[in-house]
């Protein structure tokens, strides 16, 4: 498999031969031929802008440089993660149609999904991702989207992308693929993904200073979702500041360095703390259920990512353990993740608590699960032995 690093091919000159573009700090855009203008409402023109709700220069380099990171011919960036998967799903579906995804997906996904949706007469199925079977049982004459995430959020769970993506053909699905746990380390699109969408805000941008979201696919999808009459990232409006943009972007040239980083710091945590008898879930572990799944579908050398879990049995001992390890300066207790310093919560009270308890039980979720963002420390057996420390001081 081809390494995801074809940011490194990608070259802007910004005005006066500035090394990075200029940054876009218009929210409209002025024409020399009246033609011109209204030409651009009905086609897009490359070179010309019309409005920022639609798109402008920062947002163009951002999208054109995260389409060729996952290797789409085109890409549109919002504001949010969850505007570009709230687009991408009322682009692709209308009225009567179902949606069949992933049980154990982010809570704002779940939410949106469960809750919100319905408003507009379209319903999602859960099922569990992993049990092949299960999915294809699930599918109706109304499925018209299989939605997951390359490594489900918070469990872990890995999505066989190569297997869905033939159920999703057989069956005239289109998969969209949430990658945001796994930016470079795995590339969705050549595993058969139709689309891909990322949260911006997290390990691609790395700095939690920025909030953003993205959809990669074709032109055709791309086009359809900026159309000024039925586009939803057009009509819904979930603008990304040309600001942040540049800001992402600039971020986005060392995302191969940090990745590798995130993913070393957190094989050795993991080993260590599975090593001292506790029950950790981590995909590059041989113990994980999906592990060699995930290594057949790697790009193995930016490793196996930065993310893992440990159960402590119960909320009040997690929590107790979060806060002496913020006291301790391991890292912060945050919801998000990908930060470069260690970032830990509790999902099932915190980014997992849109789920109701009684499904948060069926598919594993115990209340006293950590969550863990490994950040991108210098000295990761100091870090090691300070979590030891703080462990033994909580008695956990």
């Amino acid at each position: 498999m081809k390494p995801a690093n074809n940011i490194q091919d990608l070259q802007y000159f910004g005005e006066f031969g500035g090394v990075n573009p200029s940054i876009t700090d218009s929210s409209t855009f002025t024409f020399l031929q009246a033609d011109s203008m209204s030409e651009l409402f009905e086609i897009e023109k490359e070179g010309c802008y019309l409005y920022s709700r639609h798109t402008n220069p920062s947002n163009k380099y951002l999208s054109d440089a995260l389409a060729a990171m996952e290797g789409t011919e085109a890409a549109h960036c919002a504001g949010s993660g969850m505007g570009s998967i709230a687009s991408v799903l009322f682009q692709l579906c209308s009225a009567g149609d179902d949606v069949l995804s992933s049980r154990t997906i982010y809570g704002g996904t779940y939410a949106l999904f469960k809750n919100f949706l319905p408003r507009f007469n379209v319903d999602t199925h859960f099922v569990d991702i992993t049990n092949l079977e299960s999915v294809r049982s699930a599918i109706t004459s109304k499925t018209k989207v299989l939605y997951c995430e390359t490594m489900s959020n918070p469990l872990m769970e890995v999505a066989d992308i190569s297997e869905l993506s033939k159920i999703a053909k057989q069956n005239n699905l289109t998969l969209v693929v949430d990658n945001t746990f796994t930016p470079m380390i795995v590339s969705p699109i050549e595993l058969g993904a139709d689309i891909v969408v990322h949260s911006l805000t997290k390990f691609i941008n790395g700095t939690s200073d920025a909030v953003g979201g993205v959809t990669c696919g074709s032109k055709e999808l791309i086009s359809s979702m900026m159309d000024v009459n039925s586009g939803a990232s057009m009509l819904l409006g979930p603008v990304l500041d040309g600001l942040r943009s540049s800001s992402i972007l600039k971020n986005l040239h060392s995302l191969h360095i940090r990745m590798s980083q995130h993913s070393k710091n957190a094989e050795y945590l993991a080993s260590k703390f599975q090593g001292d008898g506790y029950q950790v879930e981590y995909v590059g572990l041989e113990s994980h259920s999906n592990h060699k799944l995930f290594t057949k579908m790697m790009n193995t050398q930016f490793g196996y990512g930065g993310m893992f879990t440990i159960d402590f049995g119960s909320l009040k001992k997690a929590n107790l353990l979060m806060e002496e390890m913020q006291n301790e300066n391991v890292g912060y207790l945050a919801v998000s993740l990908g930060f470069y310093k260690t970032l830990f919560s509790a999902p099932g009270t915190s980014t997992s608590s849109e789920i109701p308890e009684d499904e948060q039980d069926e598919m594993g979720l115990s209340d006293g699960i950590i969550r863990f963002s490994i950040g991108l420390d210098q000295d990761i057996e100091r870090t090691y032995a300070c979590i030891k420390e703080c462990m033994r001081r909580v008695g956990v």
